[in-house]
């Protein structure tokens, strides 16, 4: 009696933690590898002690606890970041992401949580204006693969407006603000509150912004409804809760 006791035993407590596993939903097991910019202050970026940090680390962070899912951050190069999204060796980019209707063709995208314009930023002794860049007279520094990249291609390259010669890209912006300090670029131009952060407390300044509405948003694979349903979810989650204000004062994200 007392073997069959502990076997019927067993049996309740395998079905209860089977019961248990079942009712916390479709992300109790799942592990989700998020790719992220590792040179991209204020939302994503390696901190004092090496470990990926920043606005969105944090948000999808706090997103994974609430919707239960696990969450590796990944940094990858940015302009390989999308096609590592593709061959699936991570699973979403949360990262300061513009969801442009380009890479809408061949990834898709959370609901929008940020709005950003591209901001134009010099050495404090320049005499440089924005009808300067705007004319492509001068050598401008930015992050290859981003918006203001594309922008300057699109709208000053591609126009004659301004030499391909005069448009410097860089693995990351920090970079590409290091060398205006130097005198490599005259300018340098990026999404604003990325360049605001990297310039504070440089010999640089803001002379104007471009408004281009970019909205920022998680992008997925488009077979992953499933993913995308928990990342918004997650979102409106937390986009009502305090915690959104705190991580936008604790980032100084207050436009």
């Amino acid at each position: 009696m007392r073997s069959k006791g502990v076997k019927i035993l067993a049996c309740l407590v395998i079905c209860l933690s089977f019961i248990l596993t079942a009712s916390t939903g479709f992300a109790a097991a799942k592990k989700y590898v998020c790719g992220i910019d590792g040179d991209y202050p204020p939302y994503s970026f390696m901190g004092s002690d090496g470990k990926p940090t920043g606005f969105d680390v944090e948000s999808i962070r706090w997103i994974a606890k609430e919707m239960g899912f696990e969450v590796e951050i990944k940094p990858i190069a940015w302009d390989g970041i999308i096609p590592a999204l593709l061959a699936k060796k991570i699973d979403m980019v949360y990262s300061g992401m513009t969801a442009s209707e380009e890479r809408r063709k061949v990834v898709d995208f959370s609901n929008i949580y940020w709005e950003i314009d591209q901001a134009v930023a010099v050495k404090n002794d320049s005499k440089l204006t924005m009808g300067d860049i705007l004319n492509g007279s001068a050598v401008i520094g930015t992050q290859r693969g981003c918006t203001a990249a594309i922008w300057l291609e699109d709208n000053l390259v591609k126009k004659g407006t301004m030499k391909k010669e005069n448009l410097r890209l860089y693995d990351n912006f920090p970079i590409a603000a290091k060398d205006l300090e130097i005198g490599r670029v005259e300018a340098v131009m990026m999404d604003d509150m990325i360049l605001l952060n990297v310039i504070k407390g440089k010999p640089l300044k803001v002379i104007g912004t471009i408004k281009t509405g970019e909205e920022y948003a998680v992008a997925v694979r488009k077979e992953d409804a499933e993913l995308k349903k928990a990342i918004n979810d997650g979102l409106a989650k937390l986009m009502a809760s305090p915690k959104w204000e705190e991580l936008k004062k604790k980032y100084d994200m207050q436009k």
